[in-house]
């Protein structure tokens, strides 16, 4: 593993962290700034229900973009709407100007997103593209482990809003890493290939493609389930359980630490075993554990440690899920890398916002409409996995570097 492997594995991990850094940061706020601005429950989950839904329908756009002019400039364009989003929900008056601006901050963040699992793909194929997603993932989820405890010390000292002057700032920092430590990896005789005529025949492609769309799924409904715990874990954990917001950092940091641990053995697990069955393991895995969760909180039981437990053990196994189904899905698509990406991407986040969405509907401020919304989607991952992994042999798959 060379400094330039450890070194893009960084800036690519920083750069996808930026959109995920302005959900968990304000996740502790989100109480107080219903409060502030005099708005409901809902309408403050519908600030962060829109970011998702821009960050996600947005990637459908990029993608192609960048397979046509190249990965460096959508991300300069992504980040710089990001911190204009930024500064507008900072000074927001309402909770209306706060949707609006979080809605600019999602199309920005939608770069970030979808551009560096592109580049991943223009660099490596196989397990070593499942290492260099793992250790992007590595860099990503410093996000849900540090974003939360920084936002509850930012909100303590300086209230709700110096929260995006931090993030503005970290878009900021990004546009320097961006200038200075990554080259370009869409070569200018690829970019020629690519038109909007090719961006639309390579989707329809796509789509039609089972194995693509059936891993993309699977990723997408283990992404949900955490969706729906982003969307009513500070309201449960605070209103609910009667935590402070640092308190309820840490302990949404911890199951961040479950989700990175396992991230990290991915790697080994798919050289010793191969891609396809890890993820059909780690999905049995996490599928169960959910369940355990809900025939748990279905039959009384109201408890914070049960829930702690079982959450970190589930997304352990959700830490194998994400990455090497994003890479599996990719692995045949190399020339059309950024469309790819730009479909994965919207079909899980969208996969994402309708879960939330649905969620929030039966929210009661009780934890069990959560974790029924957080097993049903791990239901539909497994279920899925069986289907689409069910057909194929368990190879190892090669890593020839590009």
């Amino acid at each position: 593993m060379t400094p330039q492997f450890l070194r893009v594995a960084v800036v690519l991990g920083l750069l996808s962290a930026i959109g995920p850094f302005a959900i968990d940061m304000y996740l502790p706020a989100l109480p107080t700034i219903g409060a502030d601005l005099n708005a409901s429950t809902a309408a403050v989950q519908m600030s962060l229900l829109v970011f998702f839904l821009a960050m996600g329908l947005a990637q459908i756009v990029v993608g192609p973009i960048s397979d046509m002019i190249g990965r460096k400039a959508p991300l300069y364009i992504g980040l710089v709407l990001f911190a204009i989003g930024g500064v507008g929900a900072a000074l927001a008056p309402n909770i209306e100007w706060l949707i609006a601006f979080r809605v600019v901050q999602g199309l920005g963040a939608s770069a970030g997103m979808v551009v560096p699992r592109a580049i991943v793909r223009d660099l490596h194929t196989g397990t070593e593209a499942a290492r260099l997603m793992s250790l992007l993932m590595l860099v990503f989820s410093v996000s849900p482990i540090l974003a939360p405890l920084t936002g509850s010390l930012v909100i303590e000292g300086f209230g709700w809003r110096a929260v995006f002057w931090v993030v503005t700032g970290a878009a900021v920092l990004a546009i320097v890493l961006l200038s200075t430590s990554l080259k370009e990896t869409r070569p200018a005789a690829h970019r020629a290939e690519s038109s909007v005529r090719s961006a639309l025949s390579g989707y329809r492609f796509l789509l039609g493609d089972r194995n693509f769309v059936g891993l993309t799924f699977i990723g997408g409904f283990g992404i949900a389930s955490f969706f729906v715990y982003l969307a009513n874990s500070s309201f449960i954990l605070i209103d609910h359980y009667g935590l402070s917001p640092s308190v309820y950092s840490v302990f949404f940091s911890i199951n961040a630490v479950a989700f990175i641990g396992m991230s990290q053995l991915t790697g080994y697990l798919t050289e010793r075993f191969g891609l396809r069955r890890v993820v059909r393991v780690a999905v049995v895995g996490y599928a169960t554990m959910m369940v355990v969760l809900l025939a748990v909180f279905a039959s009384g039981v109201d408890r914070l440690d049960v829930l702690a437990v079982l959450l970190f053990i589930g997304y352990g196994f959700l830490g194998l899920v994400i990455p090497t189904t994003s890479v599996l899905a990719m692995e045949e698509h190399g020339e059309i890398a950024g469309t790819a990406s730009a479909l994965m991407g919207t079909l899980h986040f969208a996969t994402g916002a309708v879960a939330m969405a649905v969620a929030g509907l039966f929210f009661d401020g009780t934890p069990l409409p959560m974790v029924v919304g957080i097993t049903t989607s791990a239901v539909i991952a497994f279920a899925l996995a069986q289907v689409t992994l069910g057909r194929h042999r368990d190879v190892a798959m090669e890593a020839p570097a590009e």
